[in-house]
């Protein structure tokens, strides 16, 4: 686990949050106008969650926290950036709807909140989670310890095989790195400036921050699809759910992309598709 790449990634993201939500409108009317900002994917990865106990690790500002506790769940977000979890609260307040926030690295979470005996129905992680994740086997055990008997693990999130991409298509990176981080020197970018996110939210043609440059760099870890089951199963879970998908919800990862309905984007019919996104769901044992 490099501590050290998580502290500047909670700076990069700092600086980044706010020119991402400055795109998105006013996101408590949304909210309170009855608004999700959760896919068709995420809705039938996490089912009914009425009652249920959700933890959202890396939740960002909120919004998709509070798009599940909408739908009757308890939940508790978890980011590292300052800038995302003051948001998420305001934004919880601001829309009434309840969830509680904290501002924390995950892996410092997860041990805490196992050693506290904190159980939940289901964790979930979603949409550019795992490359910010140093340590996978660790983070595994991780969510291993905070499920209840039985509770669910769930991840949806764009597929590692678009980390060996530039925006042009370029073929820069490779598939297996070993855990080796990648360094960004100019940080995280406002890519929701590529993607008209303001859809989502009723907003579009919100222009928000121009011209966004971040003043801190970042560091991505991009880990293939068998370490991140291995790391699940490793840590004692079952897979009892994977599919790959050839769009991007709500993301254009590559500059030549054809625009689907409902905020999705695929390769265009006249080249090879590609795995774009992938799911997971792994259960922990009853007993």
């Amino acid at each position: 686990m490099d501590k050290k790449a998580h502290e500047e990634n909670r700076l990069s993201w700092n600086a980044a949050t706010a020119a991402h939500n400055s795109h998105k409108g006013d996101q408590a009317a949304f909210f309170r106008r009855g608004g999700s900002t959760l896919f068709p994917e995420e809705r039938e990865l996490l089912g009914d969650v009425n009652g249920l106990s959700v933890v959202h690790l890396q939740c960002n500002s909120g919004q998709d926290s509070l798009s599940i506790a909408r739908l009757g769940a308890s939940v508790t977000g978890v980011d590292i950036s300052d800038t995302a979890i003051d948001f998420a609260r305001s934004l919880s307040q601001e829309s009434g709807i309840p969830a509680t926030f904290h501002r924390m690295d995950v892996y410092d979470w997860l041990a805490e909140a196992a050693h506290d005996s904190q159980r939940f129905d289901i964790v979930f992680c979603s949409y550019g989670a795992l490359c910010w994740l140093s340590d996978l086997p660790l983070w595994a055990q991780g969510i291993a310890a905070v499920l209840k008997p039985g509770g669910r693990f769930i991840v949806i999130d764009f597929h590692p095989v678009c980390m060996l991409y530039e925006w042009d298509m370029e073929r820069r990176y490779p598939y297996f790195t070993e855990g080796r981080a990648f360094t960004e020197e100019s940080g995280v970018g406002d890519y929701v400036a590529l993607s008209d996110t303001g859809l989502l939210f009723g907003t579009s043609g919100e222009e928000g921050v121009k011209d966004f440059k971040n003043p801190h760099r970042s560091h991505l870890y991009s880990w293939n699809i068998s370490e991140i089951l291995g790391a699940l199963l490793g840590s004692g879970l079952t897979l009892t759910d994977f599919k790959e998908y050839p769009y991007a919800n709500g993301f254009k990862p590559f500059q030549n992309m054809q625009e689907l309905p409902d905020q999705r984007w695929q390769l265009p019919p006249e080249q090879p598709n590609l795995p774009l996104m992938y799911s997971i769901v792994a259960q922990k044992a009853v007993r």
